[in-house]
């Protein structure tokens, strides 16, 4: 499985409005918060790259009592986050083998990134043990087996293949998930659409998307090529474009 090299597209990973945009308030923090009544309560935001996530909940949840962490492999995007929330405790690690005490966390988000790494079956090993009793683990990614006609496929075939090596498909996950002993409640959102070309250009260009960076550059420059004549020959074009969301909430028992 090849993998991402964060460190090359640090700089330009918060230029993706898209990416941006799609953080909300985390309603399933909210529920934890108000069905488990404490003083304080531990959150970790795992893999959590340039703390976008971290930004905007912490702004959301100025009012509650909360020791915010923040875990990345990459020492590059670490120091974007940094740049732009205070107030975490950032740590530099591999989720597989995480630098905290056994169930230090009451809430742990995950959001768009168990794809990259290897050993999946320990980075479960040590989310179930750094998770407190009653604690919630909140998996968050995009669905590649129900999205084949996602347009990152459409113009880069060869991505869908190194995808399909990178992610568990959602029957996977609930089942790894359940055999250790942890409650699992797993959704799909799912929607189909047209897609105006244009409109995915300036991400294609940008190249931040993970799976690009692991295409041939042969491949990437071709396929960029024929979204810019898409583009060229009818700057309205559209194509059929879906796209599925995977939440998956955890609850260890």
């Amino acid at each position: 499985m090849k993998t991402t090299n964060y460190s090359k597209i640090a700089e330009k990973y918060d230029n993706n409005q898209f990416r941006v945009d799609e953080i909300r308030f985390d309603y399933d923090l909210k529920n934890y918060i108000e069905k488990d009544a404490k003083s304080k309560y531990t959150v970790l935001d795992l893999s959590c790259g340039t703390g976008l996530y971290l930004e905007k909940q912490i702004n959301y949840f100025d009012g509650d009592n909360i020791n915010w962490n923040g875990l990345d492999l990459s020492e590059k995007m670490l120091k974007k986050a940094n740049e732009k929330v205070k107030n975490v405790e950032f740590t530099n690690a591999n989720v597989e083998d995480m630098p905290y005490g056994s169930e230090n966390f009451d809430f742990i988000s995950n959001n768009y990134a168990f794809h990259h790494y290897r050993n999946k079956q320990q980075a479960l090993n040590e989310i179930y043990r750094v998770l407190q009793k009653g604690g919630i683990y909140k998996l968050h990614n995009i669905a590649i087996h129900d999205m084949p006609k996602w347009w990152v496929y459409h113009y880069f075939p060869t991505a869908y293949y190194e995808d399909l090596k990178r992610f568990w498909n959602k029957e996977v996950i609930f089942n790894e998930l359940s055999t250790r002993g942890l409650e699992v409640n797993l959704k799909i959102e799912y929607r189909m659409e047209n897609a105006r070309v244009n409109d995915y250009l300036n991400h294609a260009e940008n190249r931040d998307i993970s799976v690009l960076t692991l295409i041939s550059d042969k491949e990437y420059e071709e396929g960029l090529e024929r979204m810019k004549y898409d583009v060229k020959t009818n700057p309205d074009k559209t194509i059929v474009n879906d796209f599925a969301e995977m939440f998956c909430i955890a609850k260890k028992i």
